[in-house]
């Protein structure tokens, strides 16, 4: 990279792997028939821009280790690999959680479904809007699996890749199936919430994408421990922001309508935290509203107050700003290229206060 510190540069040689491989695919799959091609196009809207935080967190694992400056843009490769596994889980995720929208457009299974009723196909748009979802996700898997074991790197160095990956890719399916058990069961502990973050986010988010930046480098065991010790507690604390801007957040900041992380009865460690301190009336709160997908400004608005009554928001600060102080900490005792610690730096920052 001419500036490695220019984010703005790097966001963009991410968007051009994107667009390579979005491009690429789209043409095998409309040489396969035109009907295929809603499949390739719902996709640019999903994978143009955002804030490319795992690429980020890969390239930079490597960058970290001393890595040979020639290795460059096959490990920009690898890393852009993350964005396609990433559109999967998102998919995927609304469809599990009956999301109307991601990133202020309408969520992919919403989209299939408005295009079924607008051929006035047979059968349930529903139905086939979640069908189309799903295989559109699978796809982005299988293209993460490619763009990763394709890219411009030496074998060796994808084998240890893909050692971490495959790992990574069975514990964010664990994760998300710990957090469909988890509303299932109308919630639980503290402890169990911050599994379901721990597997379904933190680990596939920072952590990992960390480790295969340093498995391409051939990095010794202790890099990998450096970056376990920075990237689980601020993966955890990157995800505790998105709960809490899931509920009080602005949608233009986070693409989604005001309240429908309540809608949809996540079972976050903000909830837990309420649930285990709420009053019977506030319980009552809770059990009522919670999940309810017809709920009004005005059942949103009664969350929010039992959760800011019961000083979850504020423990669910205290925690956030806990995990970036114990990740800054195993950064500053990392035996890391200075560089690549002070961009790290800088990201732990822009991740907890969602300042990209």
């Amino acid at each position: 990279m001419s500036n490695p510190l220019d984010v703005a540069d790097f966001r963009v040689r991410v968007q051009t792997v994107v667009d390579r491989v979005l491009r690429d695919q789209g043409s095998l799959l409309t040489s396969l028939g035109d009907d295929l091609a809603p499949l390739a196009d719902s996709l640019n809207g999903l994978l143009s821009g955002g804030k490319r935080l795992r690429p980020a967190f890969c390239y930079w694992g490597w960058r970290g280790c001393g890595a040979e400056s020639a290795l460059d843009d096959g490990v920009l490769e690898a890393a852009s690999s993350l964005e396609f596994l990433q559109a999967c889980a998102l998919i995927h995720d609304d469809v599990m959680d009956g999301s109307d929208t991601r990133r202020g457009l309408p969520a992919a299974h919403r989209h299939f479904a408005s295009l079924h009723r607008e051929e006035q196909w047979h059968g349930s748009p529903e139905g086939f809007g979640v069908g189309a979802a799903i295989l559109l996700g699978d796809l982005c898997l299988s293209w993460a699996d490619e763009v990763m074991l394709t890219a411009s790197l030496p074998p060796e160095a994808l084998t240890r890749a893909k050692r971490v990956y495959d790992e990574m890719r069975t514990e964010l399916m664990a994760g998300q199936y710990l957090d469909l058990l988890e509303q299932a069961r109308r919630g639980g502990s503290v402890d169990r919430a911050l599994r379901v973050v721990r597997y379904k986010s933190a680990k596939y988010t920072i952590e990992r994408p960390l480790h295969i930046g340093a498995a391409i480098a051939d990095a010794p065991a202790e890099i990998f421990a450096a970056y376990t010790g920075y990237g689980l507690p601020l993966g955890e604390a990157f995800q505790l922001r998105d709960d809490v801007l899931g509920v009080f957040g602005d949608p233009a900041e986070t693409g989604k309508p005001a309240g429908d992380d309540l809608r949809e009865g996540k079972r976050t460690v903000l909830v837990a935290i309420a649930a285990e301190r709420a009053s019977t009336t506030q319980a009552s709160v809770l059990h009522r509203c919670l999940g309810d997908p017809s709920l009004d400004a005005r059942g949103i608005e009664a969350l929010r107050d039992v959760i800011q009554d019961t000083g979850a928001r504020e423990s669910t600060e205290t925690l956030i700003g806990d995990l970036l102080d114990s990740s800054l900490q195993a950064l500053d005792t990392a035996p890391l290229d200075p560089e690549a610690r002070e961009v790290l730096t800088g990201l732990a920052y822009a991740a907890t206060r969602r300042s990209f």
